[in-house]
């Protein structure tokens, strides 16, 4: 286990996809879900080595989960052997505490899947064998626990459950996936079911869900094998249903929302695949296809929407593309970055690719323009992990390393 800390001292600010609010620090992809950190002041080139690193912890063990970053602590899973750990770490890198909390997926892509999220004095995560944990914040012991596959008579999938969890108010959201038992509710304090929905019926499909708050509707969006489904944030009642598929039965990014719009991409398969985008009804209990592009096939890495576009890169390629929201219409950015994860703040993009590279990028629709990019010196296995933005710092995770950059400006 290594370390090197440079003192560097900073206050969190995030902001909402939608508006500029502030939002829980911890979210999955920044507030709302959405890829984007509204951050500002921050470096708008790299120089050639990149920015500097702050610090650095090596020893976190095989994992494929972001930071989490709430009461001025940063909170990240790993595996060491064949058990799932939550460290805290101050600021500085300092590590406060860590805390063994059950069986992680060790059998393929090994390690946690599920990014910690925190809301008050809690940190809740969900581990790939498919339990929920509540801890203590301060303290890291467990509050408590409940086996979804067992309560919700469910199985795990290919690849262990993956989902982070979506917190809404006293609830806390998750798809098991049981056939009768598919999205559940549990009260965030206790674990008790509050409600559960049979969705579709089907098994899980990797995806975190989102909040979408809709004129008077509160609707949870996930993705279950074949399917995009709308439910009723208080009740667990079923709305709608549309077909999206991927060959592997992977739907592992979360529904992005819009001005009544919602924005789903998957990866490849022979049909009904792609980049999807569903209007909803004014009561949100229907929606209505009004495109589908099938050159933007994103299997994880998440898409961003800015300025009238998504963004993101295909599976298995070197493309980057720019979809018209308006109609669908893609434009290909570059052929020279290999895929992988997409986020955004302060009007440029940062990539992080399934080859290593981590590049801040200024794009737009006619343009893919690379303002610095080094390779991420540490870690081990697969780069997938996403990258965070809190208060002008860059937290990269890969598989056993957390590094900390300084991408503030002037």
């Amino acid at each position: 286990m290594g370390r090197c800390i440079m003192v560097f001292v900073v206050s969190l600010l995030s902001f909402s996809v939608i508006a500029t609010e502030k939002d829980e620090p911890s979210q999955w992809r920044g507030p709302n879900r959405a890829g984007i950190y509204y951050e500002k002041g921050l470096l708008d080139s790299w120089p050639e080595e990149g920015p500097e690193m702050l610090w650095n912890f090596e020893g976190l063990g095989a994992g494929h989960t972001s930071a989490a970053i709430g009461h001025n602590r940063i909170f990240v899973t790993g595996m060491p052997d064949t058990m799932g750990v939550l460290y805290s770490f101050d600021m500085d890198g300092n590590l406060l505490w860590q805390k063994t909390y059950g069986t992680e997926w060790h059998v393929n892509y090994t390690g946690p899947r599920s990014t910690p999220v925190i809301t008050d004095n809690h940190v809740y995560l969900e581990s790939g064998m498919g339990v929920v944990y509540c801890f203590d914040a301060l303290s890291g012991n467990i509050v408590w626990e409940v086996d979804l596959l067992k309560r919700f008579d469910a199985g795990n999938i290919q690849w262990g459950m993956t989902e982070s969890l979506l917190i809404d108010g006293n609830n806390i959201i998750c798809t098991p996936g049981g056939e009768k038992h598919n999205v559940a509710a549990l009260n965030r304090f206790t674990g008790e079911t509050v409600w559960t929905s049979p969705g579709y019926g089907e098994p899980a499909a990797y995806c975190s869900p989102v909040l979408v708050e809709h004129n008077n509707a509160r609707l949870v969006v996930a993705m279950t094998v074949t399917s995009i489904i709308g439910i009723d944030a208080g009740t667990g009642e079923m709305y709608w249903r549309a077909e999206q598929m991927q060959r592997n039965k992977i739907h592992a990014n979360t529904p992005v929302y819009s001005n009544g719009v919602i924005y789903c991409s998957s990866a490849s398969a022979p049909e009904n695949s792609g980049t999807l985008v569903l209007r909803l009804s004014d009561d949100g209990k229907q929606v209505e296809k009004l495109w589908r592009n099938e050159s933007l096939q994103n299997l994880m890495g998440g898409i961003v929407l800015i300025n009238g576009y998504v963004f993101g890169s295909t599976y298995r390629s070197s493309n980057w593309y720019a979809v018209d929201i308006a109609n669908g219409k893609d434009t290909l950015l570059t052929k020279d970055f290999n895929n992988g994860v997409i986020v955004y703040a302060d009007g440029l993009f940062y990539l992080y690719s399934e080859a290593g590279d981590m590049a801040l990028v200024k794009m737009d629709h006619e343009t893919f323009d690379i303002r610095g990019r080094f390779s991420v010196p540490l870690g081990t296995d697969q780069h997938w992990a996403h990258p965070v933005i809190h208060n002008k710092r860059l937290y990269i995770r890969h598989g056993d390393a957390l590094m900390v950059y300084d991408v503030a400006g002037g």
